[in-house]
This record gives structure tokens, C-alpha cells and sequence, in this order.
């Protein structure tokens, strides 16, 4: 392993529940070095996946939180003034490519439209990445994957992912865990007690029911995770529902209601 990706590699395992087949699809994905997208709402355990992955695959991984303001520039790189004059320095994908990582873009819909035009030499059979600033063509090493995640049922129409970018990806649809499975994850996390873990993942999923109604998210097993914590630290149940659940999810006055009398429901009023 290169010095260079050695900062990318995921030393311990990182703790993921599979809920199906994929951890398998994954790692025949990866061995035939097909790009992913991993599919599923926030906070679903996507991120944590990947990175499992990574680490199960012991290969390193480069990670790039998606935004508004992210061009292609900010993925490939970008000439720089030191001390010895312009130097070109590699961005993250670059640095993937040229050096065999797992590269994650995550949430890329919230990235420019000028990012799809790069991944998508890299995203088929030709594996290369065209940076123009220098004239030159990278073709990927052959430890590359590009990886990419993304939410379809928060997008709007103008930020979803155009066919010609899908087709190039195979893709992993991810959703949150059944109940059962849901609360041993949040134990597991936050050492929090069974029963607690029950009634906190029971509010989370009738939150989910009010999707479309108020709600764009419902309450995802991450803040789950992050309410149990808390309460596992000595916070009081509805103190911790409100600031890692509840409030995070809506600032209308009428949807909070609604939460509120979740956790009421299950924690007493």
C-alpha cells in the first residue's frame, strides 16, 4: 500500500447489521470493479455500509461530502500557488484514481452539473478521468471503484440523477431495518437498554408513516442512535427525543405535535 492512501484506510471494523444480500452483491460488484450506487433515505446506514466494505475489502477509501458549491474542479483538482510557484494538486478523485481507492461520492445529486460530465468516462468501460487542465488522461488503477449515494425520495425533479449517469452504475437499494433488527442496532450503538431501544425505534417508525404529510424524512436510525446515546448518558427520554429526534426532523408547528405525542405514547406524557 502506497504511503499516499495510507491515511484512508479504516484500521477497525466499522459495526454494520446486513439486512440482505448486500454485503455478497457488493463484493462481486467489486471484483469486476463496477460502479455503485447505493440507494435509500438518510440516515439508512448507507455510509456505514461502504465502510465496512472498505474495510472488509482492506482497501482504503476516499470520501467526498456532496454540496452545492462542489464543482468538478473541487473532485479532480486544481493548480495552486507555494512557495516553488503553480503547483498542481489532485483532488480526492484523482488521488483514487491514480492510486487504487474506493472512491464515495455521497449524496452527488447535491453536487454541480458539471461533476456527472467527469464521472462518466470513469463510470465505463474506458476507466479514465480527462483532466483538461493538463491535457492529460488518467486511466484508473485497477483497485478503483467509484461508489455514489444519493436519496430518491428527498430529490427534486431538477437534482435527480439523469438516465445516462444511472446506466452506468449497478445499484443497492438500502432501506431502514424492520423493528426487531432496528432496535439490536440501536443497542449495539448506544448500549442503551432493550426496552428503551424498542419505544424510541416504535417513534421513529410511525414518524416514517407521516412522509408526505408534513414530513419530507422521517425519523432515520441514525437519530435514533444519537436519542439512545444521550439517554444511555443520563439524559431524560423526552429531552433526548426532542433534541435528536423530533426537532431535527420539522419546524412546523403542527407536524411537532405529532411527534410529541409519539414520544408521549411511548414514554408517557
Amino acid at each position: 500500500m502506497k504511503d499516499t492512501l495510507q491515511p484512508y484506510l479504516i484500521d477497525s471494523e466499522p459495526y454494520y447489521r446486513a439486512t440482505g444480500l448486500e454485503v455478497d452483491l457488493f463484493e462481486s460488484a467489486y471484483a469486476r470493479r463496477l460502479p455503485i450506487i447505493l440507494k435509500g433515505p438518510t440516515g439508512c446506514g448507507k455510509t456505514r455500509f461502504l465502510e465496512h466494505m472498505a474495510w472488509r475489502l482492506r482497501k482504503p477509501l476516499v470520501t467526498v461530502a456532496c454540496n452545492e458549491d462542489l464543482s468538478a474542479s473541487d473532485l479532480v483538482g486544481r493548480y495552486l500557488l507555494d512557495p516553488s510557484g503553480t503547483v498542481w494538486h489532485d483532488g480526492p478523485l484523482t488521488l483514487a484514481v491514480r492510486h487504487g481507492a474506493i472512491c464515495y461520492l455521497d449524496e452527488v445529486v447535491e453536487a454541480r452539473a458539471d461533476t456527472t460530465v467527469v464521472i462518466h468516462p470513469l463510470a465505463d468501460d474506458r476507466r479514465i478521468l480527462p483532466i483538461d487542465r493538463r491535457a492529460e488522461r488518467v486511466r484508473a488503477h485497477r483497485d478503483f471503484q467509484l461508489v455514489m449515494s444519493y436519496n430518491p425520495g428527498y430529490q427534486r425533479a431538477s437534482k435527480d440523477l439523469k438516465i445516462s449517469t444511472r446506466q452506468r452504475f449497478v445499484s443497492l437499494d438500502f432501506h431502514y431495518p424492520e423493528a426487531t433488527m432496528e432496535a439490536e442496532i440501536v443497542m449495539r450503538e448506544s448500549g442503551i437498554d432493550r426496552e428503551t431501544a424498542q419505544k424510541l425505534v416504535g417513534i421513529a417508525q410511525q414518524s416514517r408513516a407521516l412522509r408526505g404529510h408534513g414530513v419530507d424524512e422521517g425519523i432515520s436510525t441514525r437519530m435514533v442512535v444519537r436519542a439512545a446515546m444521550l439517554i444511555a448518558d443520563g439524559m431524560a427520554a423526552h429531552a433526548a427525543c426532542r433534541i435528536a429526534m423530533t426537532r431535527p426532523v420539522s419546524d412546523d408547528a403542527e407536524v411537532l405535535s405529532a411527534l410529541d405525542g409519539f414520544v408521549d405514547a411511548f414514554f408517557g406524557p
